[in-house]
């Protein structure tokens, strides 16, 4: 794994995302499993840090 790892994003109502370029801006994120949620793809977990864009 990289030094720097880059995190992209396309979710564009986060406060976090650079939409410029699908860019996370944190320097680290949150990644939580969702509860109850045993589908083994990508939805069983989600990015905590999220925070809406006001």
């Amino acid at each position: 794994m990289e030094k720097s790892q880059k995190i992209n994003c396309t979710v564009g109502s986060c406060k976090f995302n650079n939409t410029n370029n699908d860019e996370c801006i944190l320097k680290q994120i949150v990644v939580t499993p969702i509860e109850d949620c045993y589908t083994k793809k990508a939805d069983e977990s989600m990015c905590s840090s999220y925070e809406f864009e006001k």
